[in-house]
């Protein structure tokens, strides 16, 4: 067992008090308006362990931790930030119901025009003996994604975040947040009733937010004897950057790990899937003994990110984390192409140099760390790679495969798409030699619409 000696409380900071961060003194006026403004329409939330051991607050300008925790202005498209801005000025100053009403509206209009639910994520949730499963999603054969209602909020926001809906009060789609409200056995019963699907992945928001005694009813549930179709448990967290802590010092951190004991003993492959953005995130104390524990579990730990301009728009970044992470036990796992959602417009890059970025950092560490695939799209028809651009009869095109599909037998083939210096998505592509259409395209709506 951990001591607790040692034992960190946890302290959030929202809208609503993120002047009270003792290092805010060293934010302008213009960072602290970026907040106030931003944060009105993207969520924000940091807590003690970002201010404390991961932002670099006397360069926050440039400092790629603050702007994964922090608003910043180029966040919003200036049109939207100006809008915004006046109308919480006007009604910080009237405090008249009816400004702050115009005020939500606006809100409301610019995020429905930032793509909330990106890659067709509302086409996953199936229905089952007439219950449409809000708390469910089912893309690919083998794997259910879970969302527990007590998990549906994270340590920490991520500025880039693509599920960001989860965490907002957007009105007109309150109905359509992933959550499992209701009784749980149902979607039990739908697991059952799908005997291809052996994974189960909790996600949110941050499963790990949930008390050990909330998560193992989910976890038990899996493990007895009708679940025996199911192989590998998945956890989707970023807690191992954002708090550590969790996974030591919390009051319930031993029966959380003793939780992972107990799936690993039942014979299941348990894979936490840590999200790491930066280096940074792998340099403190706190973050290797979290590591270490779990992995003293015989869980695995696989990483995933999105690469991110200004954020880790450089190989260098992705070779260090690389290394670090399999110094540490970890595996390697996905670098994404930031989803088509929210502040896209700020994070992406050309799909191009994405793939340059991937190259070179995959050159550039030993064979041991290229368990890593990348560059990764999400898109609504699978998880679509871009293995790089090539040259045929002097014509420059992309060179794509889906590592994951809707149809397992889109899986690893190889096709093309024309070259575009200024993609940064799927959609911004066209087939390759003259083709009206890529090759799965044809099916796509009978998945999306079954």
């Amino acid at each position: 067992m951990m001591t607790n000696e040692n034992a960190q409380t946890y302290k959030a900071w929202t809208l609503n008090n993120f002047k009270e961060i003792e290092q805010a003194k060293y934010l302008s006026e213009k960072d602290i308006e970026a907040v106030e403004v931003v944060g009105q329409v993207l969520p924000f939330k940091t807590n003690n362990y970002a201010t404390d051991e991961l932002i670099d607050w006397e360069n926050a300008a440039a400092d790629p931790m603050f702007s994964l925790h922090f608003p910043r202005k180029d966040m919003l498209f200036e049109h939207d930030y100006d809008t915004v801005k006046t109308l919480l000025r006007k009604y910080q100053k009237t405090e008249d119901p009816r400004d702050k009403e115009a005020l939500d509206s606006a809100v409301e209009v610019i995020r429905l025009s930032l793509n909330p639910h990106p890659s067709g994520q509302s086409h996953n949730v199936p229905v089952f003996n007439g219950t449409k499963l809000n708390g469910l999603q089912h893309k690919y054969r083998e794997t259910v994604l879970l969302f527990p209602n007590q998990g549906q909020t994270c340590y920490a926001y991520c500025s880039f975040c693509f599920r960001w809906p989860q965490f907002s009060k957007i009105s007109s789609m309150a109905d359509s947040k992933f959550a499992i409200k209701e009784d749980y056995e149902t979607y039990m019963d739908y697991i059952k009733s799908k005997p291809d699907v052996t994974d189960v992945l909790f996600t949110g928001g941050d499963p790990m937010t949930m008390k050990t005694s909330v998560f193992s009813k989910y976890i038990d549930r899996l493990l007895e004897d009708d679940m025996k179709q199911i192989k590998t448990i998945r956890i989707g967290t970023k807690a191992l950057a954002h708090w550590p802590y969790r996974f030591t010092t919390d009051a319930d951190a031993d029966d959380m790990i003793g939780m992972f004991e107990k799936v690993v003993a039942a014979d299941k492959h348990l894979a936490v899937m840590a999200h790491f953005n930066h280096p940074k995130e792998m340099e403190t104390k706190a973050v290797r003994e979290a590591i270490h524990r779990i992995l003293c579990t015989n869980a695995q730990i696989r990483t995933q990110s999105p690469v991110l301009n200004h954020i880790n728009n450089d190989p260098t970044s992705w070779a260090q984390m690389w290394r670090k992470q399999t110094d540490l036990g970890c595996i390697p796992y996905y670098m994404f192409v930031a989803r088509d959602t929210g502040a896209k417009h700020y994070f992406e890059l050309p799909l191009e140099r994405a793939q340059q970025v991937f190259r070179e950092a995959y050159q550039s560490v030993s064979g041991i760390c290229r368990t890593v695939r990348g560059p990764i799209m999400s898109d609504h028809a699978g998880k679509i790679q871009i293995l790089g651009t090539s040259e045929v009869y002097g014509k420059k095109i992309f060179v794509l495969r889906f590592i994951q599909g809707r149809n397992p037998d889109w899986v690893a083939k190889p096709f093309f798409a024309e070259y575009n210096p200024n993609a940064t998505w799927f959609d911004q592509l066209t087939p390759a030699f003259g083709e009206k259409e890529f090759f799965f395209e044809s099916e796509i709506e009978d998945y999306l619409n079954p």
